[in-house]
């Protein structure tokens, strides 16, 4: 599982309306600027773009953006578990976030890898249509244990797939049980009830909600809850495919319902990380935090056992609190991998039910996207975020990856830390918001 470390990142996430929602019981389941730091080898894999079969099949090459210790412990362990069982050795090119997804456009017309970390949907489909990915509808056909929605994901405009899904996460608001059970709070059911509820845990001396967004990308996740809780999914979506106005009425409100919010949130978070917001948490100083399943890799032992979540609560009655986002990470080919064959082998088995049992024993902070796996060995709060993908009626991914990669970067990332900043001109705001929409979904 993955999530950005910083701004730049954004410039690579991406996912378009038509894959993003799936019925119930259902999930569904950019290129990025310069590369500079290519020439430094920071980026460089070891695949051959001028080579497409033969090789070296008693090896294969990932480049990984799981470079935070615990996702990095899990790539190598089922890495491991791969050359067990083939025979293959796998060279893991673990290359910072940043880094990664700074320069994964370049990385890719270069010499990359066999096979890389990626993500699903359009931020997949956007480099498959550019011819810089491998098909993988052979390796599809050996695949068991996903769902028709995993495989739309997957695949590509030409119908055929390239992308392997390994990991999901839901976003959810999240609490240590202990703190609440010692001040008698209730999970809130709707808006009212949240902001009561952050009144007193205000004068219980908590922050009510962790906040950070020196990265620019978790105040992404609080305007895409607000939005599908006021406005409805597809308006949410429609939004993000730039067939709404940011200056109607709708998006207005989101906005203001936000600014009434903002009181109760962690304060001077452009200057804060979410690791160092989840450790607020973790260190009982704020009562709730509003992010991904991941929010567990900074929580263990009986810490993590603490951590509970519920759902954002209900604004508005008619339209429900059971949409969320639930973003699917994976792994996808070179368009000419050194040797096709290994990393066509090792694709299978990234998808298979052996590999997901790995990532389950060896991760408490996300789930495992094969139905095959022995999800026995998750922990209750794996078990209850997968219960909530599930009962979800409308799934998103994140409004990165929902909409364009220069749009998310170049506009909702400062507007979004400029409202932070200063809440109060919504009005000009959604204004500059709508006009440099305008020119870049017509360029």
């Amino acid at each position: 599982m993955s999530r950005p470390r910083s701004q730049a990142e954004y410039l690579a996430r991406l996912v378009p309306p038509s894959v993003a929602g799936l019925n119930r019981r259902s999930l569904l389941a950019g290129a990025a600027g310069a590369g500079a730091l290519l020439g430094t080898g920071l980026l460089a894999g070891c695949g051959d773009s001028d080579s497409g079969s033969g090789g070296d099949a008693k090896s294969v090459s990932v480049g990984s953006n799981q470079s935070d210790p615990k996702p990095k412990d899990v790539v190598a362990k089922v890495m491991d578990g791969f050359k067990t069982s083939s025979g293959v050795t796998v060279n893991i090119n673990t290359v910072d976030h940043n880094t990664f997804q700074e320069n994964i456009n370049n990385y890719l017309q270069g010499k990359p890898d066999d096979v890389f970390t990626w993500f699903a949907g359009y931020r997949m489909r956007f480099f498959a249509a550019k011819g810089l990915a491998g098909d993988l509808s052979d390796v599809w056909g050996k695949l068991d244990g996903y769902s028709d929605a995993f495989k739309k994901a997957s695949t590509g405009d030409d119908g055929k797939q390239y992308f392997v899904p390994a990991s999901y996460y839901p976003w959810a608001v999240f609490y240590r049980k202990s703190v609440w059970q010692q001040r008698g709070y209730e999970v809130p059911k709707t808006l009212d009830d949240l902001n009561t509820l952050g009144a007193q845990m205000k004068k219980d001396g908590l922050n009510p909600i962790a906040f950070a967004d020196k990265d620019g990308w978790p105040a992404m996740g609080t305007f895409d809850i607000l939005n599908l809780r006021i406005n409805g999914y597809q308006f949410h979506i429609d939004l993000m495919a730039g067939k709404e106005a940011w200056t109607s009425d709708k998006v207005k409100k989101v906005f203001d319902t936000w600014a009434g919010l903002l009181p109760l949130h962690q304060p001077d978070s452009l200057g804060r990380t979410w690791q160092e917001a989840a450790q607020s948490l973790q260190q009982k100083k704020s009562g709730m935090y509003l992010l991904g399943l991941f929010v567990g890799q900074q929580f263990s032992g009986a810490d993590l056992e603490d951590l509970d979540f519920f759902t954002f609560p209900e604004i508005d009655s008619t339209i429900g609190a059971k949409a969320l986002d639930a973003p699917i990470d994976g792994y996808m080919m070179a368009r000419k991998p050194k040797s096709k064959d290994a990393a066509q082998k090792l694709l299978t088995y990234l998808g298979s039910k052996e590999a997901a049992d790995i990532t389950v024993k060896n991760d408490p902070s996300t789930l495992v996207a094969n139905s095959g796996a022995d999800t026995g060995a998750y922990t209750a709060l794996q078990k209850k975020a997968a219960e909530l993908v599930g009962s979800a009626t409308e799934i998103a991914q994140f409004l990165d990856r929902d909409t364009r990669p220069d749009f998310a970067s170049t506009v909702m990332i400062p507007a979004l830390q400029q409202f932070i900043k200063d809440p109060k001109d919504i009005g000009g705001l959604l204004t500059s918001i709508e006009n440099q929409k305008k020119s870049i979904f017509t360029s």
